[in-house]
């Protein structure tokens, strides 16, 4: 089972496609303590007195706060925000109900500051869609006190998906964006640099707002990249003269403008960002040019783009909450564009070097190793969901999950790294479950953007040098193989682990601590925290 889902009506209908169970309405008495997630989800209760109704509301945030008492801390527990979908208000001077909601409201984002596993949705986001009259249909709600229409339960799903995967921290990584006709009208080899549509009336209004949303997006981590057929001496001359073109050569990390076709240079962007191509979203006005890369590069996600500029208000809400949506951003979100840029000159500068020792010692890299905490939590959970390569088990995790792993006892450590051309962030994550006088290791993961420095080796071996410390025997772990993670599938060896045993995907190993020599190089400073 999956959720475990808290009701005062009837909603069974719009849970239909998960696994699910079900309290009575408005009972808190049995709580199934198996379930691996749980709901909330109460709705304004439909009666005649409006003072009765808001009684009733302040009451369930009552009967809510003995339940999160109840519920394993190490759980995740998605509320949904309380919405009035129908009462008839005929003393217009009055506000109980609207009163009694915001309190309700403004509850639960104070209950989530101080549970780390309580996930708020937002459910006006959802009823907004439709009109008063679509959300209830009176024959269902008499016959089985089901509120919400059930027209709506298909419509619901695929919303709740993908507030579900946003709350999982999955999503894409980089934004790629065409320039003609695209972000502003006109083509610029042929109206210049003052000719194109940008700002001021309609339709450069539309291509102003949009490089708005998108400026937005960047600033919560989602990686932007040009892919343009087009001069680029004329590109960066607009960029510099036209003062109405917000998005300018900085808000972007990586350029391909060019007259090479776009599914060669969308690959290499990918290898130039050392991101997968399924971590992609292109946007191009030119159906030829979308339909190439569906072809070419079915990967990469190609939402059609919209035949009028009027319409891209409505288009970027479509892709931002289809692609980029996120429960809460983390600080390395927030710096993203400028630690790929920052990854470049790391890459320029290795080029003039001959020694790979002399080249890391170059960079003066500093490693700061901790363990994870109600901070670092959040980020270390996203490494796990978003780390495909250079990531030993592929093993999926909330910040929930964990939390009920620190319960347990296990270390998690998470690895920030910073050198001469600026910070990374936490880019490393190591999650340790501690047995007897054995470790188990259940992840051991880098982002793509750091390696190519020997820094996997240098943090496996602190790892494997602190548990000794520590005074642990043994130490155990496996690789999965995936598709994707197939550069590390002896990683372990290079560390003395012993195979002892191997079946289909999984490779288990097993390391006594008593018989190795740990080195750490002096080409890293290490800080532990």
């Amino acid at each position: 089972m999956e959720f475990f889902i808290f009701r005062n009506m009837t909603i069974e209908r719009f849970f239909s496609k998960l696994k699910t169970s079900f309290s009575g309405y408005e009972d808190i008495s049995f709580i199934d303590q198996d379930a691996e997630r749980y709901i909330w989800f109460y709705l304004a209760p439909i009666k005649t007195d409006n003072k009765v109704i808001s009684a009733e509301i302040r009451n369930y945030i009552d009967l809510l706060k003995l339940t999160i008492s109840r519920i394993p801390s190490s759980k995740t527990f998605i509320i949904f925000t309380l919405s009035d979908i129908y009462s008839i208000n005929t003393i217009t001077g009055a506000n109980d109900i609207k009163e009694a909601v915001k309190y309700y409201n403004s509850t639960l984002h104070e209950l989530a500051l101080e549970h780390n596993n309580i996930k708020v949705l937002d459910f006006e986001n959802f009823l907004s869609r439709y009109s008063s009259t679509e959300l209830i249909d009176w024959k269902y709600y008499f016959i089985s006190q089901m509120a919400l229409n059930p027209r709506l339960s298909n419509p619901f799903h695929d919303w709740f998906k993908k507030q579900v995967k946003s709350i999982e921290l999955k999503r894409k990584k980089c934004l790629i964006l065409d320039l003609d006709n695209t972000l502003w009208g006109g083509i610029l080899g042929e109206d210049g640099i003052e000719g194109i549509q940008i700002g001021g009336d309609y339709p450069g209004k539309a291509f102003l707002m949009f490089q708005k949303q998108i400026e937005e997006l960047g600033k919560q981590g989602v990686i932007l990249a040009v892919c343009s057929k087009n001069n680029i001496e004329d590109v960066r001359q607009a960029w510099s003269l036209n003062n109405s073109i917000v998005l300018k050569e900085n808000h972007f990390a990586a350029l391909k403008i060019n007259w090479v076709n776009k599914a060669d240079n969308i690959k290499e962007l990918a290898q130039e960002l050392n991101i997968g191509l399924d971590s992609m979203v292109f946007l191009d006005d030119n159906p030829s040019e979308r339909d190439l890369i569906k072809t070419v590069i079915p990967e990469v996600e190609v939402p059609d783009f919209p035949t009028q500029p009027y319409m891209l208000p409505e288009f970027f809400k479509s892709i931002a909450e289809k692609y980029f949506s996120i429960y809460n951003l983390t600080s390395e979100d927030l710096s993203k564009t400028k630690q790929y840029k920052e990854n470049a000159l790391r890459n320029n500068v290795k080029s003039t070097f001959t020694d790979m020792n002399d080249y890391i010692r170059s960079l003066e890299i500093e490693l700061s190793i901790e363990e994870v905490n109600n901070i670092t939590i959040v980020r270390a959970a996203q490494m796990t969901q978003k780390t495909n390569q250079f990531n030993l088990t592929t093993q999926r995790y909330t910040d929930t999950d964990l939390s009920e792993m620190l319960n347990d006892g296990a270390k998690i450590y998470t690895l920030s790294v910073k050198d001469k051309f600026g910070e990374s962030g936490i880019t490393g994550l190591s999650i340790c479950k501690l047995n007897g006088e054995t470790v188990d290791i259940d992840s051991f993961l880098l982002s793509c953007r750091i390696l190519g420095k020997g820094i996997e080796d240098a943090f496996m071996n602190w790892i494997l040098n602190e548990l000794k410390l520590l005074n642990f025997k043994a130490v155990n772990s496996k690789y999965i193989s995936t598709a994707k993670n197939i550069q590390v599938k002896d990683f372990y060896e290079r560390f003395g682990f012993e195979i002892i045993s191997e079946s289909g995907s999984i490779k288990s190993y097993s390391l006594n601590l008593g018989d190795v020599q740990i080195n750490l190089s002096d080409n890293y400073k290490y800080n532990y925290k």
